[in-house]
């Protein structure tokens, strides 16, 4: 049975509570034109076991890559076993069974994923939807998980009512945060975040966008959105448009945790503001088992490696 229309008649959410009512297996597309995109949904009983978006593809393994759940050699030592005829294992399965990731964190990824797709297509309110009833064992690619319609539909109802609270702030996920400047004789003022603000505050470049920020951290998209909002409505950042990356204000935080911008080095920056992060695991009541906090200092040495290895000149 095929069931399609244009979104204006039948909302996304209409068409997956619709799939989700009638437990059918088989593939959704919906494509827009305006935005000149498009997204695939594979459902297996009504449930969610696939989701991609064209403007945003990505082979699984090099979205674990990405979001630092793998390493360069994780991934080459796995390709290397599948290329060479050693295994027909997938490479995804090939990470897990060489302990590059465990099997709950690919799936914590791949729900992630799904999650994105969703809810980005959620937003949309123009275009055609397509949906094509299928065997199960016609849907292409491997379902390793499988995620409640019904939660997806929740979700993303109380993600829309809450994004239109801060969408005057953050419209969207191609955002570039950037930090604020301030006076360079003025003292530094303290900034309260928990550790994964901490996180997503290292990350800001002038360059990369919220989604781009959420991809390195593995962290959900609209988490990210969110911590932006709470940055900019408390003036530490400023959200600009995408375009070609400015220099950056840098950024200089004190070991207390006070953040003042003024004329150090990036590299210098970084290595201040892993000190305060320190400070702050030191200091927490949990001590320095907070694993979040450990995982921002982490991402500060990745950072640092990366600046000190690119070429000069």
């Amino acid at each position: 049975m095929a069931i399609n229309g244009p979104l204006r008649e039948l909302g996304i959410h209409d068409v997956f509570q619709l799939l989700d009512l009638s437990r059918k297996t088989g593939m959704l597309r919906v494509s827009s034109e305006l935005r000149e995109d498009e997204g695939v949904v594979l459902f297996d009983g009504g449930r969610v076991v696939q989701a991609s978006i064209r403007s945003n593809s990505i082979a699984t393994e090099l979205a674990l890559l990405q979001a630092g759940r793998i390493t360069e050699s994780d991934l080459a030592h796995a390709r290397d076993r599948h290329s060479n005829g050693r295994t027909s294992t997938d490479i995804v399965d090939l990470l897990v069974d060489s302990g590059a990731i465990t099997r709950r964190e690919l799936e914590r990824q791949l729900r992630l994923q799904i999650e994105s797709v969703v809810f980005e297509l959620m937003s949309w309110r123009e275009g055609f939807f397509s949906f094509e009833e299928r065997p199960r064992e016609e849907l292409p690619g491997d379902s390793r998980i499988t995620v409640s319609t019904e939660s997806l539909l929740m979700e993303g109802a109380r993600r829309i009512d809450e994004w239109s609270r801060i969408a005057d702030v953050v419209p969207n996920l191609t955002v570039v945060p950037e930090l604020v400047p301030v006076d360079a004789d003025r003292d530094g003022t303290t900034l309260d975040l928990l550790p994964h603000e901490w996180q997503a505050l290292t990350m800001i470049d002038g360059d990369r966008d919220l989604r781009a920020i959420a991809a390195s951290l593995g962290r959900d998209e609209f988490e990210i959105a969110k911590i932006a909002y709470g940055l900019a409505t408390t003036g530490v950042i400023v959200l600009q448009p995408p375009r070609r990356a400015l220099a950056q204000p840098e950024r200089v935080v004190t070991p207390q945790g006070g953040a003042t911008v003024g004329a150090r080095t990036f590299a210098t920056e970084l290595s201040q503001m892993r000190g305060a992060i320190e400070h702050f695991v030191n200091s927490s009541p949990t001590g320095p088992a907070l694993p979040e906090a450990r995982d921002a200092i982490d991402v500060l040495l990745r950072l640092q490696r990366a600046l000190e290895e690119q070429p000069r000149g």
